[in-house]
């Protein structure tokens, strides 16, 4: 089952206090990202943060589970927490302040 549009558009919406919060369509899902930085995943209509130090103060017993088969285990955060939209904004905030930049990648030469 594919995430659906309303998921995302409602997450976004909630992750607004952390700063500019993107959607980018991968491979039939969502990556989401903190100003350039991929801070969670949303797949199958749930959501999957990156799993970091401060990350985990905050999250404190939320369970680890993979988005996806094959992936690295994220902090799950059931669909109950996605209205505490301060405690979900500072969670993206410390994870994605923990997080390096994504490396550029070299352009191909034809």
């Amino acid at each position: 089952m594919a995430t659906q549009q309303t998921t995302i558009d409602f997450i976004v919406e909630q992750l607004g206090g952390a700063g500019t919060v993107t959607a980018k369509k991968m491979f039939g899902e969502y990556g989401l990202f903190l100003e350039g930085k991929m801070v969670a995943l949303v797949c199958d209509d749930e959501l999957f943060v990156k799993t970091t130090v401060a990350g985990g103060g905050l999250a404190g017993a939320l369970p680890l589970k993979p988005p996806y088969a094959g992936a690295k285990p994220c902090f799950f955060i059931s669909g109950e927490k996605w209205d505490d939209r301060e405690w979900l904004s500072r969670l993206i905030a410390v994870t994605a302040a923990e997080l390096p930049m994504p490396k550029k990648m070299p352009r191909k030469s034809s």
